[in-house]
C-alpha cells in the first residue's frame, strides 16, 4: 500500500492527545510552528500577512524578528516536551534567519521532525546543506511561471524565476531523504500555465506539486466568485497533469471551493492542541491563520518560556475557551480536521465497541 504524506486522519495517530481535549487537559502539542522573522523579500499580492484587505495577521509588525536566545530557549523546551514536530514558515521568510542551521540542527539531534515552508529564495548555502541533512520535508511556494510572471507577482527582480529553479535543482541534486515540493498558487494571472509550470519544476526533481486557489477576501463568496470565473480552465489544466505524474512526481489537488472553511459549528477548536504557533513577536496564537490577530492569541512569551507558559491555567483557559463559531469566521486550514475529531468526540464509548 502507498504511504500517504497528505491526510487529515493523522491527529488519530496521537491518542493521548485526544483523550487530554476529551477531558479539557492540556499536554505537549504534537507540531509546533514557528515563525522566526516577519522580515521577508517578496512582495506577494495575496499574502494574508501583508495585504490591507485582508484581515489575518493586522497585529503583525513587519520588522519583527525573534531574539536568538528566546528561540533557542523555545527550542530546548519543544525537546523537553517531546513534540514530534517544527515546521518554520512566515510571517515573513523563514530562511532569512540567519542562525536557523543551529536551530534546525539541535531540535533534530533532540528528536523533533524539521519542515520549512519558503519563497526558495535562500534554499541555498548552509541553509540548503543543513535542511538536506536534517529536514524531513521543504515546501517552496511560488505563482510565476517565468522571470516576468514571478517579478510581478512578487515585487522581485527579473530573472529571480530562473535562481528559484536552480535552488530547487541544485537541493535535489543532494544526497537527502529530505523531500522537496512546491506549492503553486493559482489566480487569474496564472491559471493558464498551471501545466507548463509543472512540467517546468518537475524537471528540478521535486517531489510534488501542491495546487492551491489565493485566498483573495475574507468571506467564501469572495472567493468564489474570484474563482469562479476560471474554475472549468483550472480543472482542464488538472487533468493535462496526468500525462506528467510518476512515481517520482505527484499532483496534489486542493484547488477546490470554500464554502464551509469559513463559518463553523462547532464551539471548541482542538486542534490548537495539535499545532499551535509560536510568532516573531514572541507570543504564542491559536494557529496560522490567526497568527497576529488579538482573537488569535493565546498568550506572550516575554516573561516565561514556551514549556511553562503551555501548561498554565492561563493557556488552558484560552486554548478551551475560544468559539470558532463566534471567533473563527474566515478561512481555516484546520477546519476539516476538527470537524473529524469533534465527530470522533462525540462518541458513546458505551457503544464504541460495535463497530
Amino acid at each position: 500500500m502507498d504511504k500517504k504524506k497528505y491526510s487529515d486522519l493523522k491527529f488519530f495517530e496521537f491518542p493521548n492527545t485526544l483523550n487530554a481535549i476529551r477531558e479539557g487537559k492540556i499536554i505537549a502539542p504534537v507540531h509546533v510552528r514557528i515563525k522566526p522573522t516577519n522580515v521577508c523579500n517578496h512582495d506577494c499580492w495575496y499574502c494574508a500577512y501583508h495585504v490591507s484587505g485582508l484581515q489575518l495577521g493586522d497585529k503583525m509588525k513587519a520588522r519583527d524578528v525573534m531574539p536568538f536566545e528566546k528561540l533557542n530557549g523555545i527550542a530546548d523546551d519543544i525537546i523537553e516536551m517531546g513534540v514530534s514536530a517544527v515546521t518554520f514558515s512566515g510571517g515573513g521568510e523563514p530562511l532569512l534567519y540567519r542562525r536557523l542551521p543551529e536551530i534546525i540542527k539541535k531540535l533534530s539531534i533532540g528528536g523533533v521532525k524539521i519542515a520549512v515552508l519558503t519563497n526558495g529564495s535562500n534554499l541555498k548555502g548552509s541553509m540548503s546543506e543543513t535542511l538536506s541533512k536534517y529536514g524531513t520535508w521543504v515546501r517552496v511556494s511560488l505563482d510565476g511561471y517565468d522571470d516576468e510572471s514571478y517579478s510581478k507577482a512578487r515585487g522581485v527582480d527579473y530573472g529571480d524565476f530562473t535562481k528559484l529553479l536552480d535552488n530547487l535543482h541544485n537541493f535535489t541534486s543532494l544526497e537527502t531523504d529530505c523531500i522537496l515540493g512546491c506549492s503553486f498558487i493559482v489566480g487569474h494571472d496564472n491559471y493558464n500555465q498551471i501545466y507548463n509550470v509543472c512540467a517546468k519544476l518537475k524537471e528540478t526533481g521535486v517531489d510534488h506539486v501542491k495546487i492551491s486557489g489565493a485566498v483573495v477576501g475574507n468571506t467564501p463568496s469572495e472567493n468564489n466568485l474570484y474563482h469562479r470565473k476560471i474554475k472549468d480552465s483550472v480543472s482542464k489544466q488538472l487533468q493535462m497533469l496526468n500525462d506528467i505524474t510518476d512515481s517520482d512526481f505527484t499532483i496534489i489537488n486542493h484547488y477546490h471551493d470554500l464554502e464551509g472553511r469559513f463559518e463553523k459549528e462547532y464551539t471548541t477548536c482542538p486542534y490548537i492542541s495539535y499545532r499551535p504557533v509560536i510568532a516573531a513577536d514572541c507570543c504564542v496564537y491559536t494557529c496560522q491563520d490567526k497568527a497576529y490577530t488579538d482573537s488569535g492569541l493565546l498568550g506572550s512569551l516575554d516573561n516565561s518560556s514556551f514549556k511553562e507558559y503551555w501548561y498554565s491555567k492561563e493557556n488552558i483557559d484560552r486554548v478551551y475557551g475560544l468559539n470558532p463559531s463566534i471567533s473563527c469566521n474566515h478561512h481555516c486550514i484546520s477546519h476539516t480536521k476538527n470537524i473529524v475529531i469533534h465527530e470522533f468526540l462525540s462518541l458513546d464509548l458505551d457503544h464504541i465497541g460495535f463497530t
